[in-house]
């Protein structure tokens, strides 16, 4: 039933762009659970700059203590790693594994705590 109407003619049906094939993201729920403790550490002065990066294997979240620096730390996602140590990796600043694991509130807990004991002291 081709009417000779060639791609991009008024009448015609184009094909909508999919998605990247692939690319990780964070669910709104993790997303918001993310956001909620970086304005509850941007509150107490620790973190002042953020940073996403979404690929094929991996989500990440930077979060900096100022915008020229590494990051303070850094949350990533990787799916691939659900059925072996966990998704979820917190990296501290100098690049080392503060934690591990398939929860992200047990990921996020070392943070939790920085943040109590900043908003304490």
């Amino acid at each position: 039933m081709n009417s000779g109407m060639r791609s991009g003619q008024p009448g015609s049906v184009v094909a909508f762009p999919s998605r990247v094939a692939g690319q990780i993201g964070f669910e709104r729920a993790e997303l918001q659970r993310i956001l909620d403790l970086y304005g509850r550490m941007v509150a107490a002065g620790e973190w002042r700059d953020y940073a996403m990066d979404f690929t094929r294997d991996v989500a990440v979240f930077a979060a900096f203590r100022r915008t020229a620096e590494h990051p303070q730390a850094r949350l990533e996602k990787r799916p691939a790693l659900r059925n072996r140590q966990g998704m979820w990796t917190l990296f501290g600043e100098h690049g080392q594994v503060l934690k591990r694991g398939h929860e992200l509130a047990g990921v996020l807990a070392p943070v939790e705590r920085r943040l109590m004991k900043a908003v304490e002291g």
